[in-house]
């Protein structure tokens, strides 16, 4: 252990670091962790960040998308930044998520009883410094006081891993390729891995375009069982089984008796799981201070909060800097962890961010209680493929109308473009993207509002419900909302999309329930959640498909599990908008 000062100016002039401090687990694993605090004499407050990516680069610079370490123990914070469970420094080995809840508590317990602690203890961090937060709260460790989740989830089956019951595949294979790699010295030192095995991942990271086709997805080049068992877990559990539920945090809200600062992204990957974690706390808190959660939705995706996602500029407001996220971020410890009474308690819990007008707007719950539900129907002649055809949106019910039709060719899926992604910047960047490209193939059917005539707000839950058949006895059916700019902009930018894997219809609890070939079948396909004001002239379109490929993996359309399944077969789909099957899908309107 070393202990090094660094002069900062600040609340305090000065901060001392402690290095390669060992912190025993119950079971006698020793962790590591790095402590940043104020270099004065008397008990602080602690932060904690509990971490599978490199305490290293954490405690010497900033917390993913957190503020800056040296600020935090300025203000007059311990801050503590610890190795997860096998990952670097820290003995054991690595399992995502299933050492998290005893480990967090163990953790929180000895931060709270150094003779530099106050006692209280919070935590921060992001995506699966997220989860350490959550999961450590579920354990109720007495002196953890508050946590401050970003861009993380509500559980780790439905939007971490899954969505709609399909693999959320881009997601699933460069995270677990990049944390492999990230921890190979580790790994190597606790089991005997041959040098062409971590050759053959590092090329794989390099080419992750052409790696993401293989099937079956069970031999993915580089993550084999030795390297990365988590990966084959996560792929064989394709239901919400027991393996899921025992890291569910939507399941125990009602166990968290500590208040909650969640912050989250439109295009992020986990905003679902950010809402659902606010609304379940609001709802379910085992405490009134955990019911008293705090909700920050900006237009970013699973990366840095700025003022770009994807190719769409949303103006300089839009980064954290402009809001001072960071300050609100100690100001809400300031106000949980030092007890001072700053005001943050009365401040409306919900602050999100409107696309389409760019601006900032606080409200007093989530969704909003004035927005009404609409459905806007789907029409067309039977011509509604590519942005080319006939596909209209209105909220006038179909009578009787043809069905669209096109085929689904998990060969040639319909590619990529943005959307709520991590974690490969490099080949498949996440965020608002023009979908032109897409709408252009003629697997892709397109139904579009004509030019409105007044500025329409959309803000919360979207969900689209769908009649459709196919030939197959599973496939897979997706829907994306697409805000559409006239010229001489002629923007088509897609705000949010979901998915929907056929067999699980009925829920991914139940047991999965086969097609009958040709028969007609309600889908209904989450789309989470938006704030946009498709502006005067603009137009509201949905796209309606098969595949988005490689956020979601491909269905097979054989029936048979994706990751042992080398065969792809054809699939011919049918969507019906007629009176007894109206196809629609419900925007939350808020009056103007």
């Amino acid at each position: 252990m070393t202990t090094q000062r660094v002069p900062l100016l600040g609340r305090y002039h000065s901060v001392k670091m402690e290095s390669q401090v060992p912190i025993k687990m119950r079971d006698g694993v020793t962790l590591i962790a790095d402590i940043i605090r104020p270099d004065t004499p008397g008990k602080f407050p602690v932060v904690l960040q509990r971490t599978p990516y490199d305490r290293k680069g954490f405690s010497r610079g900033g917390g993913l998308m957190g503020p800056e370490v040296l600020t935090l123990a300025s203000h007059g914070y311990v801050v503590v930044i610890q190795d997860c469970r096998g990952r670097f420094d820290s003995e054991g080995e690595w399992r995502p998520f299933f050492s998290e809840v005893e480990d967090g508590y163990d953790t929180v317990e000895w931060c709270g009883a150094q003779p530099w602690s106050t006692g209280k203890v919070g935590m921060y961090g992001a995506s699966y410094v997220g989860a350490t937060q959550w999961l450590a709260a579920i354990a109720r460790p007495p002196s953890l006081a508050t946590i401050c989740p970003r861009i993380t989830s509500s559980g780790y089956y439905e939007g971490w891993t899954y969505q709609g019951g399909a693999l959320e595949w881009g997601f699933a294979a460069s995270w677990a390729s990049m944390l492999v790699a990230q921890n190979l010295e580790h790994i190597m030192r606790n089991k005997e891995i041959p040098q062409a095995m971590m050759g053959t991942l590092m090329q794989t990271i390099d080419r992750l375009d052409k790696a993401y086709p293989t099937t079956p997805t069970k031999n993915f080049p580089g993550l084999t069982p030795e390297l990365a068992p988590f990966f084959h877990e996560w792929i064989r559990h394709t239901s919400y089984d027991e393996y899921w539920r025992k890291v569910s945090i939507e399941d125990r809200h009602s166990q968290i008796t500590v208040p909650s600062l969640n912050v989250g992204g439109w295009f992020d990957i986990f905003v679902g799981g950010t809402i659902k974690n606010y609304i379940g706390m609001k709802q379910k808190g085992a405490t009134p201070a955990a019911k008293k959660p705090r909700l920050i939705l900006g237009p970013w995706y699973h990366g840095p909060h700025g003022s770009m996602a994807g190719d769409y500029y949303f103006g300089m407001m839009a980064s954290d800097m402009a809001i001072d996220l960071a300050g609100q971020q100690i100001k809400w410890y300031d106000y949980w962890l030092k007890g001072e009474q700053n005001g943050i308690d009365k401040e409306p819990p919900v602050r999100i961010f409107v696309m389409g007008e760019n601006v900032w707007r606080n409200e007093n719950e989530w969704p909003l209680a004035r927005a009404v539900d609409t459905k806007f129907f789907f029409h067309s002649n039977g011509r509604a493929n590519s942005l080319n055809g006939d596909g209209l949106l209105s909220q006038n019910s179909p009578v009787s109308e043809p069905p669209d039709t096109f085929l689904y060719d998990p060969r040639n899926p319909v590619p990529t473009k943005g959307g709520g992604l991590c974690c490969d910047g490099n080949f498949l960047p996440g965020g608002s993207f023009d979908q032109r490209a897409v709408e252009a193939r003629p697997d892709v059917l397109c139904y579009t509002t004509p030019p409105l005539s007044e500025d329409v707000e959309v803000t919360g839950p979207v969900i689209v419900t769908l009649y459709a058949a196919s030939s197959a006895p599973d496939t897979d059916f997706t829907a994306k909302l697409v805000d559409v700019c006239p010229v001489p902009d002629h923007c088509v930018h897609g705000l949010t999309d979901g998915i929907i894997r056929a067999r699980f219809r009925d829920g991914t609890i139940r047991a999965a329930a086969p097609l009958k070939p040709g028969q007609v079948e309600k889908y209904l396909i989450d789309l989470v959640a938006t704030s946009n004001v498709f502006k005067r002239g603009h137009s509201i379109r949905v796209e309606i498909s098969s595949s988005n490929f490689p956020r979601f993996d491909r269905n097979p359309n054989t029936g048979r599990e994706p990751f042992e399944e080398p065969e792809l077969r054809l699939a011919h789909q049918v969507i019906f908008h007629t009176s007894e099957h109206p196809s629609h899908i419900t925007l939350p309107l808020i009056p103007r």
